[in-house]
């Protein structure tokens, strides 16, 4: 089993990976990033959308969302804060390297770092492949990603996350000549300590902008944050935009 498939792992860790302060982040990402100002009805495709951190505040400023993930209990998380608001979001079980609906949507998103997941490097580009054909021609993918730069910068030094009963023990660590990282947590809450680990691709903005570019898409732009700031020394998040071109403008 790989570790992303280990529902055990995303309901241990919820309270880390889902805190409260991250859904009012997103939502006030959603009602204020120019890169997320979407007209009411506006197609949107959430990949690995966990338990609705984005789907939710995006239905609720009338966007039709389809979330997809592989975690059955994530899915059902996010069924339960959907119908609590009273909100229509299809939710999807799949694998996203597996999940293509062409011609479907008019924006793909990627957020907190949901891509990468998968040690066969052909198989993230698998990913961005079909996350291109499901989108329309003119359609958006945004991505939203821990860097390798913004990672490199912190990388390696232990760290600690009070949450909700206890305390997050973290440790990463580089593999495969920084293609690579493996993060170690520890969450003890009173008596209880759970061990887990995940680990993935971490990408510089000329290597995800290298991927994009062979998926098929165009005008890739890399950003700071969702407030458009420039990607720099200051950036503490990579958000790549790109388009999937008109059809005429596909190469074959």
């Amino acid at each position: 089993m790989e570790w992303f498939e280990d529902d055990t792992f995303w309901v241990d860790f919820a309270g880390a990976l889902f805190a409260p302060a991250r859904r009012q982040e997103a939502a006030n990402w959603v009602a204020t990033s120019p890169l997320l100002d979407l007209p009411a009805g506006t197609a949107v495709l959430d990949l690995g959308c966990g338990p609705g951190t984005y789907a939710v505040p995006l239905a609720e400023r009338g966007a039709q969302v389809t979330g997809v993930d592989l975690s059955q209990a994530m899915l059902d998380r996010a069924r339960e804060a959907t119908e609590a608001g009273g909100l229509k979001v299809r939710l999807v079980r799949a694998d996203m390297r597996e999940f293509v609906e062409p011609d479907c949507y008019d924006l793909v998103i990627s957020m907190y770092t949901s891509f990468g997941y998968f040690a066969d490097p052909a198989q993230n580009q698998r990913v961005l492949h079909h996350a291109r054909r499901s989108l329309v021609p003119g359609g958006r993918l945004l991505l939203d990603l821990f860097s390798k730069e913004i990672f490199a910068r912190w990388a390696g030094v232990p760290k600690v996350v009070d949450v909700d009963g206890g305390a997050l023990f973290m440790r990463d660590t580089i593999l495969d000549d920084w293609t690579r990282f493996r993060s170690d947590w520890t969450l003890v809450q009173g008596d209880r300590a759970r061990h887990g680990f995940f680990e993935q691709f971490v990408y510089s903005a000329a290597e995800i902008r290298a991927m994009l570019t062979a998926a098929g898409f165009t005008g890739v732009r890399c950003f700071g944050g969702f407030a458009g700031e420039p990607y720099d020394n200051h950036a503490k998040r990579l958000v790549v935009e790109a388009t999937r071109p008109l059809d005429a403008e596909e190469a074959p």
